[in-house]
């Protein structure tokens, strides 16, 4: 049986198209098949739905229906074992290892430390001078991940992974470097001058340091710790088994690349829209004036604008453009096609956050929309959904939100020129292609008793 809307151009075409503008590979395709279209983007014939009620079919119909597929993409960054590549009792035993690191009283404990970092890579930018905030967002994100993940905050061991860990997402910035994740079949160690072979090195790097700082950590355990590697060590599971060492290297790798690139990326658009719309960027900040205290942290992760406002540049332009794969265990009917055993069915993100039926003028960025109705899991899924859902999405969104804040209120800033900031592909995930030119000019001064003013 045929597949749906199937795009006739060959798929080496698609992969191109997509690799160097995804945004409008989608659009187009979108335009002629605004629910669901097939495609071999992946390198295997799949069915991409955009309407939200195929997507509730696919997180939620029983499990005898369909399958997930582990993200082959992402397996030679996190390893075999995580979460990524996890399905059935192994992926709900790893998420449950995991889910009481990163969410309720132990986020709170890392506010401080999110903005305290915040401040400090913004200190060291100079005046009048042009930087990226895409290179900010990633300083600060990955300060966070060695602090807050790995429980590292000085010393030679610190310094040697915030190296490594910058060579290893390094290819990450170029659409055609990173086409090396997107296309297993790039996957080949021509030695150490090779793009795959230096990576494959520096991840033995750090694989060493992570597995020697494992193996101290279990010999010197530290109760009083609040990382989420120290927590990580002290997990049992149902039956009171701990994670192996291996186990626990593949969820750092994972909460590392599932959410240092990703959150750095929404840091930059954030920033972007705040200056490329300009009255948007002044409520967030009366938003911000208004709030009487800068160490309250769980609230200011609540405040309304703020959170519509992160909301929406997450809509726009999600990181991940499409969703994990599943596949039919049974003949399954979406939107009136019927769909054989054995097809893969993706969602597209992208596309379903520029529905015109759902988001009026998606194009127009607005976070008001967010204020106005509340959107299904189904209509806004910038983490996933249903059981693969992003686990970091709690963590990533409360360190998004303060680093704005923190920069919002206490900087000036403008953008580096007037250019239209767009995305470009970066392996499987999706980021500003020119990283958002900014220059700082100076200290913000509020206007009242505020967030700025209380440090």
């Amino acid at each position: 049986m045929p597949l749906p809307n199937q795009i006739k151009t060959p798929a080496f075409v698609q992969v191109f198209q997509w690799v160097t503008d995804p945004m409008g590979f989608l659009e187009k395709v979108g335009q002629q098949y605004p629910d669901i279209f097939s495609s071999a983007l992946t390198g295997t014939n799949s069915v991409y739905v955009q309407h939200p009620a195929a997507i509730q079919e696919l997180f939620t119909n029983p499990k005898k229906k369909f399958a997930l597929i582990p993200n082959q993409i992402v397996q030679a960054i996190i390893g075999d074992y995580g979460l990524a590549m996890l399905v059935g009792e192994a992926h709900r035993r790893q998420r449950q290892l995991l889910m009481p690191a990163l969410h309720g009283d132990r986020m709170r404990s890392y506010g401080q430390l999110i903005v305290d970092l915040t401040e400090q890579v913004m200190s060291q930018l100079p005046l009048n001078q042009p930087f990226t905030a895409r290179a900010v967002g990633q300083e600060i994100s990955l300060q966070v991940m060695l602090q807050v993940v790995f429980g590292l905050y000085e010393g030679e061991r610190y310094q040697q992974l915030k190296h490594l860990i910058g060579l290893m997402c390094a290819p990450f910035e170029s659409p055609l470097h990173s086409s090396f994740f997107f296309l297993p079949f790039l996957q080949k160690d021509l030695g150490a001058w090779s793009p795959w072979g230096r990576y494959v090195r520096v991840r033995q790097q750090i694989d060493e340091l992570l597995y020697t700082e494992i193996a101290e950590r279990r010999a010197q355990s530290d109760p009083n710790r609040t990382d989420v590697l120290s927590l990580l060590l002290e997990a049992t599971d149902q039956e009171g088994e701990q994670m192996t060492d291996l186990e626990i290297r593949d969820q750092l790798f994972t909460l590392l690349f599932g959410g240092h690139e990703t959150t750095a990326t929404t840091i930059a658009w954030g920033l972007y829209w705040a200056h490329h719309v300009p009255e948007v960027g002044e409520k967030v900040r009366q938003e911000l004036d208004s709030f009487s205290t800068s160490t309250d942290f769980m609230s200011i992760y609540r405040l309304p604008y703020l959170t519509a406002f992160c909301n929406e540049t997450l809509r726009i332009y999600p990181a991940a453009f499409i969703s994990t794969p599943r596949v039919l265990l049974e003949p399954v009917e979406l939107l009136g096609h019927k769909l054989e055993t054995g097809t893969r069915v993706l969602s597209s993100v992208y596309l379903t956050h520029h529905r015109e039926d759902l988001y009026p003028q998606p194009k127009q960025f607005r976070p008001e929309r967010f204020l106005e109705r509340q959107f299904s899991p189904y209509e806004y899924l910038p983490f996933g959904g249903g059981e693969r859902r992003c686990i970091g999405e709690a963590l990533s969104l409360f360190e998004t939100k303060l680093v704005l804040a923190t920069i919002l209120s206490r900087y000036e800033l403008k953008l580096g020129h007037e250019q239209q900031e767009l995305p470009a592909s970066r392996g499987a995930t999706t980021a500003p292609a020119n990283g958002v030119k900014m220059i700082l000019t100076g200290r913000r001064v509020s206007q009242d008793r505020t967030y700025a003013r209380t440090v």
